[in-house]
């Protein structure tokens, strides 16, 4: 049997190494052995993949650790230099197929985590393309090839993603993060390229149809895997280059425009041309992080603030939903806010209680009791003091 060019010290157990790693050593169990050193055991072969496709529990922790330090680093640089978009695969995933491997076909490992990724170099090369497309959006005849407007030109192209010309290079004022894929299942999936033409590309011989057809194996995140991209905007910097993509950050929506068609045109990593890579937009990730950060924003306010905050916003999704009433949580969290507010000591705080209940007031008047209780008296002495 071939003997690994690897230290003793590592052993021989490798079942609780990354997918990465498992991956480098794919041929270790294959090959029969150094009298047939192109004969390849079929078994030997399926436990291969399997070993490199399995994520240990370890290696499922380190994904959601990775994930949750970008979550975390995104929104401590906040929401104006930023754009989070969550998304979802809605076809398998693969990228780093031309990475250096025994068998031809790599794979992008996240190094040294040995975890899959998609680098954001590849997002800010699909989406360049997107803006590139989106810019050329009309044709001669003054169609739209796309089926909508877009404000992209090459101007906003090289002031968000740089100039790539070497007379006269300029970075961008757009920084992509990479990628760490929440795997469906928590298990990468073994794909097959099948090449036909086998005969002809490495024997030399006379192309047809009739080939022996040469099954290849890749690795790919399953769909339905998510995708969390994270792009950060220099405002400075674009201010000075391009003053009106800061303004009222229309960078972001011009972002969004390229995500969208990417989504539905190009994809991102390997084989898009076929299909892989395609993704769209995860509408419940996204209401989930929405309430993360609302909650994150509340926390970092006072005591006066965050029940402000908290009563306008039963009171605005009441109004909403159409469930204003004598009993609705609007009216009793008022109660609740009038009380706390004729303590407060802050004019600034009282005010904006005082103008809260007035505006709850409108489509919920007091109760009967509760005008007996004094209520209009303890409003109109918060007004008064605040």
């Amino acid at each position: 049997m071939p003997i690994a060019a690897l230290p003793k010290y590592l052993g021989q157990d490798f079942r609780d190494a990354s997918p990465g790693m498992r991956f480098g050593m794919y041929l270790l169990p294959v090959w029969i052995g150094p009298r047939h050193p192109k004969k390849k055991d079929p078994e030997s072969e399926k436990r291969a993949w399997a070993g490199c496709s399995k994520l240990e529990n370890s290696d499922i922790q380190r994904m959601k650790e990775l994930s949750n330090r970008q979550n975390a680093l995104a929104a401590a640089v906040g929401n104006i230099d930023r754009l989070t978009l969550d998304a979802q695969a809605v076809a398998p995933f693969t990228t780093g197929l031309g990475n250096e491997h025994p068998l031809e076909n790599g794979f992008a490992f996240l190094w040294p985590y040995g975890l899959p990724y998609l680098p954001g170099s590849g997002v800010k090369g699909v989406l360049r393309q997107a803006a590139r497309e989106l810019a050329a959006d009309v044709t001669d005849d003054g169609i739209a090839k796309w089926g909508g407007d877009s404000d992209w030109t090459a101007a906003t192209i090289d002031a968000l993603f740089g100039k790539e010309d070497s007379n006269d290079a300029q970075r961008g004022a757009l920084t992509f993060w990479d990628v760490i894929p929440q795997i469906k299942g928590n298990k990468l999936m073994v794909e097959v390229m099948t090449g036909h033409q086998g005969h002809y590309y490495m024997e030399g011989q006379t192309p047809h149809e009739s080939g022996r057809p040469n099954l290849i194996n890749f690795l790919t995140v399953p769909l339905k895997s998510g995708f969390s991209f994270h792009v950060l905007c220099d405002r400075p910097f674009l201010r000075r280059i391009a003053p009106e993509l800061a303004e009222n950050d229309r960078w972001k929506a011009l972002l969004q425009q390229a995500f969208n068609h990417a989504f539905d045109w190009l994809g991102f990593g390997a084989k898009t041309t076929v299909g892989y890579g395609a993704m769209g937009i995860d509408e419940a990730a996204a209401q989930v992080r929405e309430k993360q950060a609302r909650q994150q924003a509340l926390e970092q306010l006072g005591p006066e603030e965050q029940m402000l905050a908290e009563v306008r916003k039963i009171f605005e999704d009441e109004q909403a939903r159409g469930q204003l009433a004598a009993g609705s949580q609007t009216a009793q969290k008022r109660l609740k806010l009038l009380k706390h507010a004729l303590a407060w000591e802050d004019a600034e705080h009282r005010k904006a209680a005082a103008t809260l209940i007035r505006e709850t007031l409108k489509p919920v008047p007091w109760s009967k009791r509760q005008k007996k209780m004094g209520i209009i008296e303890k409003l109109a002495k918060l007004e008064t003091d605040g």
